[in-house]
């Protein structure tokens, strides 16, 4: 019941990331893990042709998408794509989405979780400014699929500031959620690890935090960090920086004595809009 978390320092050169994660891949499968998470943009940062790439790998002219099912069949392991960029099925013109794909031991993709909320911020940073809707499309589905180390949600990055996105994951079943990242620097410093536990403890889920750790193009820095955070919300293997593989085994039984314990699905109370209105007061 082992899973891995796969901290990289991807650069613009497409192959190269491959060749290293590759090897990253390799190590996990052979540390037994059953199922691996790599890094949002794990085969790609810096680049500018999200558009080109993406265009590339739906019309079966990649190189991404053929390495990863036979990498999967390799190495009879699980792979969660951290993200690449891919229009929607049967739509190669269309705008590309922030995709992370699950694929299971025999090469073939199991689920399909298109990024939900996009990274449109203003960072106190030396690039100062992100725009991913400017190359990606908004996705509309939360996903959750069966896989050997338990049900699987996905998310990425971002996502983890929505917790609802996460509740819902926990209401859809799941009991280990990936949210492979770029974090950078200056907001991985401030709310990274706070974010991941936080994540963690109101699920009563696995967090598989895999990251970017390092210097990239752009230029940008990472905040890297990734981690395995249980369901009391324990980090329970960390890396700050660099490439790492992060292995741990799922405890099965303990997960669920703290879901009986703190039963916080049948606690959950629902409100509507209108019962936010203030309070009012007398003189």
């Amino acid at each position: 019941m082992k899973a891995a978390v796969i901290q990289m320092v991807s650069q613009d050169d497409v192959l190269a990331n491959l060749q290293r994660a590759g090897v990253l891949l390799e190590q996990a499968a052979f540390g037994g893990a059953r199922l691996a998470v790599l890094p949002e943009n794990f085969a790609a940062m810096g680049r500018k042709d999200a558009a080109a790439i993406g265009r590339a790998e739906a019309l079966g002219e990649g190189p991404i998408l053929p390495w990863l099912k036979r990498t999967a069949r390799d190495l009879k392991l699980w792979i969660v794509a951290g993200t690449l960029p891919l229009p929607p099925v049967g739509q190669p013109e269309a705008k590309a989405h922030a995709c992370s794909l699950l694929i299971d031991e025999h090469g073939e993709v199991a689920a399909r979780y298109d990024k939900l909320h996009l990274f449109d911020v203003d960072v106190v940073d030396n690039r100062g400014r992100y725009r991913e809707s400017d190359d990606y499309a908004h996705g509309t589905q939360v996903i959750v699929a069966d896989t050997p180390v338990g049900r699987l949600g996905l998310s990425v990055c971002y996502d983890l500031r929505f917790p609802e996105l996460y509740s819902a994951l926990r209401a859809a079943g799941a009991e280990l959620i990936t949210a492979p990242a770029a974090f950078t620097a200056v907001t991985g410093a401030a709310h990274w690890e706070v974010l991941i536990r936080a994540r963690a403890i109101e699920t009563q889920c696995y967090l598989l935090a895999a990251a970017q750790g390092g210097t990239h193009p752009g230029p940008r820095e990472t905040h890297g960090h990734a981690a395995i955070v249980d369901p009391w919300g324990r980090i329970v293997v960390e890396q700050a920086q660099g490439e790492a593989v992060l292995l741990a085994e799922r405890n099965i039984d303990e997960q669920a004595s703290i879901r009986a314990r703190m039963p916080v699905v049948t606690h959950r109370r629902f409100f509507s809009q209108g019962a936010l209105r203030p309070a009012h007061t007398s003189e």
